[in-house]
């Protein structure tokens, strides 16, 4: 604290002549002088200064800065503005009048300072001569210089009509605000202290770090020795407060606070400063949507490559370092750099991407066993009786699938389609439905945790969200009536709850419309796949004519991805349409990410829902079929099953989503990126691009999403609900998730470091909104998955006939030597004549015996022909559906009771981390204390010396 203390009283130095410039070899750009932190003196000789470095046992850095306690002069916009040239600048603005030392040239040439090359640009904000708001941003500008931030203009070497404006804020103006805004600071290193081990514990882990010798050297881990940019101080952090400036780690007033904090405290200013006449005339973002500017964003540091290797030379920057270790295709094996991701771009991109991180990390066990189950079906298919049964029953003729041009089939000829859905249901499907269900409470759970202790290591504990702006939006809407605030206390507009119960119920009733487009679009494709089917049957292509309802399937599935996507596109206005008007941008950002996900959500997967749970239920039996608009008979499911069609649209929907989705983010940006370079090459060279200051090279870059990381979320959320939902239909659902989610971290890396605009860094302190909604998709997973399981796949009509009908009957038992003859005993008998006359198949079948048919078969339990009741139910099949109805109420209350026990075990703060906290709480409050009672020790023996002292002093 002494170390600090010294440095918060710096002495004033007086000018050094030339001649002890050049004895001392003084740096062109800093002086750097070694002192002890007691050092008290106004005049300073080098006799001192040399005994000052023998004894020194701490360095303290001294900046010559005359400029950094002056304001900025006021001028008026025509004289900050300087053209675009680089090469050619002024005698005033090539040396900075700093005890008469020169400025390096690298400053001035990287676009990331004032012309002076001391003063660094926190803040860009670029708008066009040609724009008629000039008073409005005459009186921003000056009220902008008129709170102490230093400001420089710039034109455009592109385009003269484009100017930047450079903002600077000096170490005044970022104490001040950084204290208004309470930012958390280092002032003092952690200190650890190990707890006790017993000699048992300690012998178990030497024999383990013994064989973990033999093992890599943990090939996932970011090489901090040869990457030592990588490392984090490690400091107990304190809201920054100038009064006590002493007790705060300062080596370098320009580095103490980071790029992203000093942009954060401009935008905090931006957003408050007036820019004309009237109370609500206040703020940056009004200006950017009436158009006074055009853009405003923070420079990134500098560019991405380097020609010089980064294991040999280091990092030329952090974004540098970002590239190399983050979004760099060579690092997808290892971690993300979370603490170098939050420090460049903010704690709630960086959330995003440890959230991102930990689901694709718990992907893995849940991959594994679905590739497991998989295999599990590949291995077993040779010995399933069911397959076997079918690929045997060469005697078995189906009934036709469709009316007239269906033939009539061998039940063998569904072999192949009999063994591919085996390979995904089989006897360890529901142990898989099980274990996603427990896997998604886990990773929740676990995610609480591990969002507890990111938010400590990144001081977000006790950080709470600013009383935020009301939105351009509300208040002209709602400017009529106001009411007091009862946070502020100041008079704001007010929305009368009848206002805002008409507008709720007009939202939800746009939902509700849009919801019933996508049923409509769902039914239309119905219709095609009914009428299709015929089609194909016709055909005169064998390939198609004999697989007529798999083609069916497929194109009907690419047909669904276009209507989704292009209903995606087209409602997305109208649900900010239909968005009511919240007070805040917080508050309008959840409402809507909540219709947009519920829109997505039900375009994505009603067809599916359809497939799962609709398709073959209800299309009566052969002789009496229920139509559409009696007209179009509904389809049925092919003779191995429906969940082979599930498993085709979950497939072909997934991957076709993931590509377009990875397209759209990087693809989309690399196009327009490459356009506008190519643009620049054609009018002015590819020299000149080069020359191109950051502040260009980042505007011709594109912005980041005007809803921020709400397309990131929804994309994965939407990819969470594929994979846990009808997980038990397509257990590689989470391999491809997997697959897809290692890519998608490098891309998004990639995006966010090459191809956006460095956007704002933000605070957050968790994911918000979207936390629940991936628990109400546990929840829904839960349910959908017993339906699965009990009514698409065939699971329960096998274990009720291995139990009550098969050769194994009353002795409970249910092997595979249990199952013979499930296949004849699941299907009914037809007699043909009573086909109706517009269901009548133009084939007789008399190509299988030589004698037209009398009877083919269909999947059902019904009575025969001959029966009192034709036709009637069978008491197999009431069987078969008490066993499904039982099945979903004991695997829901079974599923459910294990996520809330695993929900009342894993405690949401991991036990280290709250003892942690609590100890640092007890040792700031003494480190506090210690470090103010030393200073006020050290101004008592500065009032002795003096010759000042009072009586009755403390301490």
């Amino acid at each position: 604290s002494g170390f600090s203390t010294a440095l918060s009283q710096t002495p004033t130095i007086s000018p050094i002549s030339s001649e002890g410039r050049e004895d001392l070899q003084v740096n062109r750009m800093e002086t750097q002088i070694w002192i002890k932190p007691d050092i008290q003196k106004t005049d300073v000789d080098f006799s001192e200064i040399l005994n000052a470095i023998q004894e020194i046992a701490k360095d303290v850095n001294i900046f010559f800065d005359e400029l950094e306690g002056v304001n900025s002069p006021s001028k008026d916009d025509d004289s900050l503005l300087h053209h675009g040239n680089l090469t050619s600048t002024s005698d005033d603005a090539s040396r900075l009048e700093v005890v008469g030392e020169e400025i390096p040239n690298k400053n001035k040439t990287n676009g990331l300072y004032f012309r002076d090359g001391k003063c660094r640009i926190d803040y860009i904000l670029v708008y066009r001569k040609s724009n008629s708001q000039t008073e409005k941003r005459e009186v921003f500008e000056r009220n902008i210089r008129a709170e102490g931030l230093q400001m420089e203009k710039e034109s455009s070497l592109a385009n003269s009509d484009i100017i930047f404006v450079k903002l600077h804020a000096p170490w005044e103006v970022l104490g001040k605000y950084a204290e208004l805004m309470n930012v958390r600071m280092p002032f003092r290193r952690k200190i650890y202290y190990l707890h006790r081990r017993y000699k048992f514990m300690n012998k178990i882990e030497k024999q383990i770090s013994r064989f973990r010798g033999w093992l890599p050297r943990k090939p996932m881990k970011l090489d901090k020795e040869t990457l030592p940019d990588l490392e984090e101080n490690d400091c107990y952090t304190a809201p920054f407060s100038q009064q006590r400036i002493h007790h705060f780690i300062i080596h370098n007033k320009d580095t103490f606070f980071n790029n992203a904090t000093r942009s954060r405290i401009v935008h905090h200013i931006l957003q408050r400063v007036k820019y004309e006449e009237g109370k609500n005339k206040i703020g940056l973002n009004r200006l950017l949507s009436n158009g006074s500017y055009e853009a405003a964003f923070p420079l990134h540091e500098g560019s991405y490559r380097s020609k010089n290797s980064i294991r040999t030379h280091g990092a030329e920057n952090h974004r540098h370092l970002l590239y190399e270790c983050w979004a760099s295709w060579g690092v997808w094996y290892k971690y993300q750099p979370l603490d170098l991701i939050r420090r460049y771009f903010g704690e709630k991109i960086g959330l995003y991407f440890a959230w991102l991180g930990w689901y694709t990390g718990m992907l893995f066990p849940a991959a594994f066993i679905g590739l497991f189950v998989f295999l599990y079906g590949v291995t077993t298919l040779n010995h399933c009786q069911v397959s076997k049964e079918v690929c045997q029953a060469t005697d078995i003729i189906m009934c036709p699938i469709c009316d007239k041009y269906c033939p009539f089939m061998r039940l063998s000829d569904s072999c192949i389609y009999a063994k591919v859905t085996h390979l995904f249901d089989n006897g360890a499907t529901v142990f898989f439905a099980v274990f996603m269900a427990v896997w998604a409470t886990v990773f929740l759970e676990f995610w609480k945790r591990r969002r507890a202790v990111i938010a400590y290591d990144w001081d977000l504990i006790d950080w709470e969200e600013e009383e935020e702006e009301i939105r351009p939006q509300f208040e002209a809407k709602y400017s009529k009536k106001e009411r007091m605030n009862p946070i502020s206390g100041k008079p704001e507009p007010y929305q009368a709850f009848a206002d805002k119960c008409s507008r709720l119920i007009v939202s939800a009733s746009g939902i509700f419309f849009m919801i019933c487009v996508v049923i409509a679009a769902v039914f239309g494709i119905v219709i095609y796949r009914v009428v299709t089917v015929s089609t194909f049957a016709a055909f005169k292509w064998a390939l198609i004519r004999n697989n007529s309802q798999v083609a069916t399937t497929g194109t009907a599935v690419c047909i669904n991805f276009c209507i989704i996507m292009l209903l995606n596109v087209t409602f997305e206005t109208l649900i900010i349409f239909f968005t009511e008007q919240p007070r805040t941008e917080s508050e309008w950002e959840n409402s809507f990410t909540l219709k947009m996900f519920l829109f997505q959500f039900v375009n994505l997967n009603s067809s599916t829902f359809y497939i799962a749970f609709f398709l073959g239920r209800f299309t009566g039996h052969p002789g009496a079929y229920l139509r559409l608009i009696n007209r179009w008979r509904l389809e049925e499911c092919h003779p191995s099953g429906c969940l082979i069609d599930l498993c085709m649209q979950m497939g072909i929907i997934m991957v076709l989503k993931q590509t377009w989705n990875n397209f759209m983010e990087l693809g989309y940006p690399l196009i327009q990126n490459w356009w506008t370079r190519r643009k620049l090459r054609q009018e002015y060279g590819t020299q000149r691009k080069t020359n191109f200051p950051q502040w260009e090279k980042d505007y011709n870059l594109q912005p980041m999403n005007a809803y921020g990381l709400f397309d990131e979320y929804l994309e994965m959320i939407l990819q969470f609900g594929f994979t846990t939902i009808f997980v038990a239909a397509f257990p590689l659902a989470p391999l491809l998730a997997l697959l897809n989610n290692i890519i998608e971290i490098r891309l998004d890396a990639y995006k966010f470091v090459t191809q956006w605009r460095r956007p704002l860094a933000s605070r957050a302190k968790d994911i918000g909104i979207w936390y629940g909604i991936l628990e109400g998709i546990g929840i829904l997973s839960v349910i959908t998955n017993a339906f699965v399981i009990a009514v698409t796949s065939d699971f329960i009509p096998r274990l009720v006939y291995a139990y009550k009908y098969g050769p194994c009957a009353g002795q409970g038992q249910a092997g595979q030597k249990c199952m013979v003859g499930y296949v004849n005993a699941s299907l009914s008998v037809f007699l043909v004549s009573d086909f109706e006359n517009r269901s009548e198949p133009t084939s007789n079948g008399s190509e299988f015996s030589g004698s037209p048919l009398k009877y083919c078969r269909y999947r059902d339990y019904r009575d025969p022909p001959h029966s009192p009741v034709p036709y009637g139910y069978t008491l197999q099949f009431w069987h078969v559906l008490a066993a499904r109805l039982a099945f979903i109420i004991v695997f829901e209350h079974l599923v459910f009771c294990i996520k809330h026990l695993i929900s009342y075990l894993i405690p949401d703060l991991p036990k280290d981390l709250r003892d942690r906290m609590r100890r640092e709480k007890y040792l700031i409050q003494e480190m506090m204390y210690e470090a103010e009672l030393e200073r006020l020790q050290k101004e008592r023996k500065e009032r002795k010396k003096n010759g000042k002292s009072y009586h009755n002093e403390w301490p």
